[in-house]
């Protein structure tokens, strides 16, 4: 199998088999991101791929859900996409669902033919980099899209049966907007419906330039408190029908998961009782940057 580093996987993609279909991200502007600073996004030959698929075949056949790697594969032209499908479907025909991380703008830029003929191939289940609801954040994180877009992109989705993860990041709108952020988010989120929430915190990778405006003091992020506070403010305002509430990032002091609604109130007595766990010092400084967010806690008054 081929990877060019860097590899980045959703955790909930921890039992899929990885398989490299392009390298590095289309967009890699984001204004908290250094994931693939420094790689030029290209894409995977069909010939390695082919090999890859299979190497699976002849050593680990067994797969049901095959994730592409890259920052966002579905940048990908349809053509190219629909012959990795066919290849995958055709070498490892136990394989259900082909996954992979996806934009707005890569939605926008395929057809709604493009978007039936990708489907019927077992495209499916996207993480969607969305973060959040509030527009004047989206322009400032440079993420390309706006709100009328993500709205409209992810209802053509819906309208051809896709599901998708949105992720959203708690801490977004730094300490004076956080319950706006909270209620913003929950709003969207409850129009759009999406398949999964995949809820992370602010950590500012090192090196972007969002990290050298909160060193300039020209961004007030969230203490350790606050963003399990609009954790708890998000997660109680959800109204989805059916849905999987994901909150294991790294990122998330208290880890919360389960479906939508059954499960509601238990995550937010979990994250209710958890702030209590920790010491209010602790509780009012801010995450610790590194390994994409907080340093976790062994218990109170110990951090490690």
């Amino acid at each position: 199998m081929k990877y060019t580093p860097p590899v980045y996987r959703p955790p909930f993609e921890d039992g899929s088999l990885l398989l490299q279909a392009s390298i590095g991200c289309s967009h890699n502007k984001c204004t908290f991101c250094s994931m693939y600073q420094g790689v030029k996004f290209q894409a995977e030959s069909l010939e390695q791929i082919k090999q890859d698929l299979i190497e699976t075949r002849d050593k680990r056949p067994w797969y049901k859900r095959v994730f592409l790697l890259g920052g966002d594969p579905f940048a990908l032209s349809a053509e190219r996409l629909k012959a990795i499908a066919q290849m995958t479907n055709n070498i490892l025909p136990n394989v259900k669902t082909i996954s992979m991380y996806a934009s707005i703008n890569n939605i926008k830029n395929k057809t709604d033919e493009e978007l039936e003929e990708l489907r019927a191939l077992n495209i499916n289940d996207f993480n969607i980099g969305f973060e959040t609801a509030l527009d004047d954040l989206l322009k400032y994180f440079n993420k390309g899209f706006d709100l009328t877009d993500a709205r409209e992109q992810l209802t053509r989705l819906k309208k051809f049966n896709y599901d998708f993860s949105l992720n959203i990041i708690i801490g977004a709108a730094g300490m004076q907007r956080s319950l706006e952020n909270a209620i913003a988010n929950s709003e969207f989120l409850n129009e759009i419906q999406p398949s999964m929430i995949f809820v992370g915190t602010m950590h500012m990778d090192k090196n972007t330039q969002l990290r050298a405006e909160r060193d300039a003091g020209l961004f007030t992020e969230n203490t350790i408190k606050q963003n399990i506070i609009e954790e708890i403010e998000l997660l109680k305002r959800l109204d989805l029908q059916k849905s999987y509430f994901y909150g294991r990032h790294v990122s998330n002091l208290i880890p919360v998961w389960g479906n939508l609604p059954d499960d509601k109130q238990a995550m937010l007595n979990e994250l209710i009782e958890g702030i209590g766990d920790y010491p209010e010092d602790f509780l009012n400084s801010t995450p610790e940057k590194g390994a994409e967010g907080v340093t976790r806690v062994a218990n109170p008054g110990s951090i490690f």
